[in-house]
């Protein structure tokens, strides 16, 4: 692997070709931190894939564009005179210092649950009103209720055992049906989503994140639909006249593969 010489030099070709892009490039001159923020959001969601894949060339590849969007913010910041690429680099620095005194002070901690807790501790004597201020609202649902649940755990209010969230879930789902039966559409939806709030926080005690579970089983999902739809083609008959029977014999076979 490089050095970090060599990766520091990497670093300065990235700053300087920001730089050059900023002074030449029509497109880059134009951009703000506003125009940024969709792409950013992109960039992070084109990560998660390659993660996702297990696909590291492609992980490298994303990051680097991620790691682009990082110094395009540090460059507009530089030119209003707010902040600049060491300022981001101290502040995080200064935080990891901070939020770490088990290995930049004389706090003992036995295991990650401990540090963990402290984290959210040490944020709250920062100035945070709540634990839940670092959630940010513009988070998909699913990952919120993830980090939600993750937050709380963390200053101590929680289940203890995995069997008393499950507990949660079926009564949960005992309530929804309740208000099936009853056909209010408003109440169905809320207790949908306790059902959906208590499942995510069950993934969390089987260790599973929610949301690579979910996506995973889209792309399986996906993956067999699209076998469906080739096999289809191959016939010559469109899905919408095929039996749902027919359809299935190909849906198993799409399991099987």
């Amino acid at each position: 692997m490089n050095s970090r010489e060599s990766q520091l030099q990497a670093f300065d070709r990235l700053l300087t070709i920001m730089d050059e892009l900023r002074e030449q490039c029509p497109w880059d001159k134009k951009q703000t931190i506003q125009s940024l923020r969709h792409l950013t959001i992109e960039e992070t969601y084109e990560l998660g894939d390659a993660i996702l894949e297990n696909d590291l060339d492609e992980v490298k590849k994303e990051l680097g564009d991620l790691l682009l969007h990082i110094v395009f913010y540090a460059k507009i910041g530089s030119e209003t005179q707010d902040f600049d690429m060491a300022d981001v680099c101290n502040s995080i620095c200064e935080k990891l210092i901070h939020r770490h005194p088990h290995i930049y002070g004389d706090v003992e901690v036995k295991d990650e649950e401990e540090v963990k807790q402290n984290w959210e501790k040490l944020k709250l004597k920062e100035g945070k009103k709540s634990v839940l201020e670092g959630v940010p609202k513009g988070l998909p649902a699913l990952v919120k209720a993830s980090r939600i649940q993750d937050k709380v755990k963390g200053v101590g209010f929680d289940w203890e055992e995995p069997h008393q969230v499950w507990d949660k879930v079926q009564e949960e789902l005992e309530e929804l049906q309740v208000e099936i039966a009853a056909g209010n559409q408003d109440k169905i939806e809320a207790e949908f989503g306790d059902v959906l709030f208590s499942m995510i926080n069950y993934a969390r005690f089987l260790n599973i994140n929610p949301e690579d579970a979910l996506e995973r089983t889209n792309k399986k999902f996906i993956s067999r639909f699209q076998y469906l739809e080739s096999k289809a083609t191959e016939l010559g008959k469109p899905l919408m006249d095929m039996t749902l029977a027919e359809m299935d014999v190909f849906w198993n076979e799409a399991k099987k593969m």
